[in-house]
């Protein structure tokens, strides 16, 4: 049987809530939302924004919490158990392997980019780039990626190395377990976010017009695109399943994380008031701050149009290529100061996300196979390391990108729609809701008891049935994509089917020989 030791807890209720809020406040809150706010008609995006955070974030944020406070009375603290207890069916288990995916998957890419933010930082304050252009410093992140070669770097191996830091800092948090490891970087981590964060925001606020030969390239131009709407812009579905996807990237539903959490809180202790604590955190973080920086200061460096075109190519492009020109002009002083905490800021709110996406897998290793916290964060940390090396060294091929589509972007929703009726259908809505409530500060409103047993189930449905009727021959075939890429996104998806396989596998193996424990 497995381990029958006391499981670990949480230290502090504002541990739990920092610790939540930063597995949710990750690199989407200040390079993703600026860009998908600026590719989607700036104020007519929030308007769906705000919508889908009240009809699926919330709803789903409990939903998750609920389950995983369930499933850690029964002494498990990953999908594959809890699933099991809330569906008393042989198939559940399964269909709880993929939050196991979701989480190990994004956290093979993670970890790369997350790496980048902190050689970027290094590289800010030793004034390795000022005075850049577009082309310029879109060769430096390049070369520095491996994709190029330059002067400052002739291979890959920094970046490498920075990597391999950032490995060994995730794995170094997560062998501290919950409350000595994951709590403290949260108490440590985000405080010193939201610090960096204030300042930068209160510097670009107070920026006003950086050149004065252009006076319509200022702040206020930059807050106006993001805050008035273009309601005729309304009628693009298009933007509506942005918001809607950023909402899933945002609040890190639907990977299996927040459960995990969850699972470690005392069966009574409030979830309802901490739920709604860490989305709120999370939207402050990033509607206010995250809006705060990247858009206005590139509208006031840039132009409108300019901003436009450089939020199309992504959000490494408005990350670490627009911020480091605009850090390094002589119109930003001390700007290596305010690039080093802009970079720094990323890392901790990617570290924060990073512990969070391995915590299941450990978790599932520690109730379901009994192993201790060492052998189980080791076991982890060699899968990630070997699957980590495609990601490197096939980065220009669009490796990582394939693996973000299906893991950080497609199976988001699947899953996220799979514990909804689960829980609030096949567990029971009464049963559910009774479990949310139960020990809570406050009580869920009436109205959720609705959105989340209807609303949140069919939207979700409408986003799967538009995926499949919009994108899935051409995304599944391989449309439009450069014939040299193509071995390489086969090779992507062929590592994934191999994870979903040894998941499953495990999973088959842990039930067979009775590794799991009933109610405690």
């Amino acid at each position: 049987m497995a381990q029958k030791g006391e499981r670990e807890q949480w230290g502090t209720k504002i541990g739990l809530i920092l610790a939540v809020a930063g597995n949710a406040v990750g690199l989407g809150n200040f390079l993703r939302f600026p860009v998908q706010a600026a590719s989607n008609g700036g104020g007519a995006f929030m308007i769906p924004y705000f919508i889908f955070f009240l009809l699926l974030g919330i709803p789903l944020m409990w939903i998750e919490w609920g389950i995983g406070r369930y499933g850690g009375k029964f002494r498990h603290g990953s999908t594959p158990g809890m699933f099991d207890v809330l569906w008393k069916n042989k198939l559940a288990k399964y269909f709880g392997t993929l939050g196991l995916f979701m989480s190990i998957t994004i956290l093979i890419y993670y970890t790369y980019i997350e790496s980048w933010t902190l050689g970027f930082s290094l590289f800010s304050i030793l004034g390795l780039y000022s005075n850049e252009t577009r082309e310029t410093m879109t060769n430096f992140l390049s070369s520095y990626q491996g994709i190029t070669e330059s002067e400052t770097f002739t291979s890959i191996w920094t970046a490498y190395l920075t990597m391999l830091i950032t490995f060994v800092l995730n794995f170094a948090i997560l062998y501290k377990g919950i409350s000595k490891g994951i709590e403290k970087l949260a108490k440590i981590a985000m405080p010193m976010l939201f610090i960096f964060a204030i300042i930068l925001a209160i510097r670009i606020i107070t920026l006003g017009t950086p050149d004065p030969a252009y006076p319509m390239n200022n702040v206020e131009s930059g807050f106006a695109f993001i805050w008035n709407p273009d309601f005729t812009a309304l009628g693009n579905p298009n933007i509506w399943l942005a918001a809607a996807g950023q909402i899933f990237f945002t609040l890190s539903v639907g990977m299996g994380t927040i459960h995990a959490y969850a699972s470690y809180v005392k069966p009574k202790e409030d979830i309802v008031l901490s739920g709604l604590a860490t989305a709120s955190t999370n939207e402050f973080t990033e509607v206010i701050l995250g809006g705060s920086i990247a858009i206005p200061v590139a509208v006031a460096f840039f132009g409108l149009t300019a901003t436009k075109e450089i939020a199309a190519g992504g959000a490494f492009n408005l990350g670490f290529v627009a911020m480091p020109i605009i850090f390094g002009s002589n119109a930003f002083p001390f700007g290596e100061i305010f690039g080093f905490m802009w970079f720094l800021l990323l890392f901790f709110a990617g570290i924060t996300s990073s512990v969070a996406m391995g915590q299941p897998v450990v978790a599932f290793l520690e109730d379901e196979f009994g192993m201790d916290r060492k052998k189980a964060v080791a076991t982890l940390a060699i899968g990630v390391l070997i699957a980590v090396q495609f990601v490197v060294f096939f980065l220009k091929f669009g490796f990582l990108d394939e693996m973000d589509y299906w893991a950080g972007t497609f199976g988001l929703v699947v899953f996220a729609l799979i514990e909804t009726i689960l829980f609030m259908w096949v567990f029971g809505a009464d049963k559910a809701w009774k479990e949310m409530n139960s020990g809570g500060d406050i009580q869920i409103p009436k109205f959720f008891y609705y959105v989340m047993k209807y609303v949140t189930p069919v939207i979700l449905m409408v986003i799967m049935i538009w995926w499949f009727i919009q994108s899935a021959v051409p995304t599944l075939f391989l449309y439009n994509v450069p014939e040299e890429k193509i071995p390489y996104i086969w090779s992507a998806r062929i590592l994934m089917i191999i994870i979903a396989l040894i998941l499953i596998w495990m999973v088959k193996k842990a039930w067979a020989n009775n590794k799991h424990n009933e109610v405690i």
